[in-house]
């Protein structure tokens, strides 16, 4: 353990966010690496030190990363969630991320991944953390890389609150499952990572106790509240038609096709067993499932 900073990429973000307060309830010190003209004031209200500087500029990666302890990135510019955001962070930004903590010296480098990203040559994004993470060890930098499935209190948000509106919107089979994760779960690995001993260069995938279908989340959030929740299922070649459209306006719907299609392969499934002995036994579906419906304001059978 050292005693620098851990500085965090991507502390704007709504994964970031949730980073910079569970380090910060740790007793760690944060530095959060935030654009020029961005604001920081909620990461500075929140006791966080804030480096000026760009995934797209190494140079400011570097003085960023000076003096760091660690550092954990959650950025992602496929999603293009932020102004500024571009998929060009995915590529030249993250191997920008790897010379600059090769330079800088950081004990260890946490990379939130992707679930299966090394099957998935044809999933941009997902590719894309497979290459950073071959980046990250082809240069020497001591890394570990958590491997999430997919966000559940995220993929909700696509029709809205799923109790309120009684229904929940899914492209593809609502039968086929796959691991799914809760962003502020994950962030607690994350923070926790950074101390975690015997890890360097491994992925470690992170879910729940067993993957679960969209089917069986409505299923589940019926008797958690006693309120019916259908699945609206859109047939994943829709969400393929209009990625052949846009593909060179908005390349993400063309990403995002390429995703689901690869959900309805059964494949995206983690293996808990390095997971379970680092950070502890994960969360069943039903204890993940009960706390996003708490998280949403409604109220939880026994």
């Amino acid at each position: 353990m050292g005693e620098g900073p851990v500085l965090v990429v991507g502390g704007t973000g709504m994964l970031g966010g949730q980073v910079v307060t569970e380090l910060l309830n740790r007793g760690k010190p944060v530095r959060a690496l935030v654009r020029p003209g961005s604001d920081a004031s909620r990461l500075e209200s929140a006791g966080g030190e804030i480096a000026r500087g760009d995934m797209m500029d190494v140079d400011s990666l570097v003085r960023a990363m000076t003096g760091a302890d660690a550092v954990i990135t959650s950025a992602a510019g496929y999603t293009r969630h932020r102004k500024g955001d571009s998929p060009a962070i995915d590529t030249v930004g993250n191997s920008n991320l790897a010379d600059a903590a090769k330079r800088a010296g950081v004990r260890r480098f946490i990379l939130t991944s992707i679930l299966t990203c090394d099957q998935t040559p044809d999933v941009p994004h997902f590719w894309h953390k497979r290459l950073m993470e071959d980046r990250l060890q082809a240069l020497g930098v001591p890394f570990v890389a958590l491997r999430p499935g997919a966000f559940l209190d995220q993929v909700t948000r696509f029709g809205g609150d799923p109790v309120t509106k009684h229904r929940v919107r899914w492209f593809g089979s609502p039968g086929i499952p796959l691991t799914f994760v809760l962003t502020p779960d994950l962030a607690g690995y994350l923070a926790a990572a950074v101390d975690a001993p015997g890890v360097e260069g491994q992925r470690i995938d992170i879910g729940w106790d067993r993957p679960i279908s969209m089917q069986e989340f409505a299923d589940i959030a019926e008797r958690l509240t006693g309120e019916e929740v259908r699945v609206q299922s859109v047939p994943v070649g829709v969400l393929r038609a209009v990625g052949a459209l846009t593909g060179p306006v908005t390349p993400m719907a063309k990403d995002m096709a390429a995703m689901m299609g690869w959900f309805q392969t059964g494949k995206y499934v983690a293996h808990t067993t390095r997971q379970s002995e680092v950070f502890g036994p994960p969360p069943s579906a039903e204890d993940a499932i009960s706390r996003l419906i708490a998280s949403l304001g409604h109220a939880v059978r026994s």
